[in-house]
């Protein structure tokens, strides 16, 4: 599930999910990497917990609709997974 979070309003702020995003492993619960892609314009990237994919997931609903919250590519790393 990916959120988002208001910060418009501290006292009172609110959760909205906005996407389920299918990935073949858990991903890693830390914070990943955020880039700008060439192709799918800013992406979040994660690895997973127990192989060595790399998931880029796009992140970017009002310029390119096409690809926000969903997994664009998947990139095969070098080692066994984020353990």
């Amino acid at each position: 599930m990916v959120y988002s979070v208001d910060y418009r309003d501290l006292e009172n702020l609110r959760l909205k999910m906005v996407g389920l995003v299918d990935v073949d492993k858990i991903p890693h619960p830390g914070r990943g990497a955020n880039f700008t892609h060439p192709k799918y314009g800013p992406v979040w990237a994660t690895s997973a917990l127990g192989n060595e994919k790399i998931t880029l997931i796009g992140t970017d609903p009002e310029n390119h609709p096409q690809y926000a919250w969903k997994a664009v590519e998947v990139l095969k790393g070098q080692g066994g997974g984020s353990l």
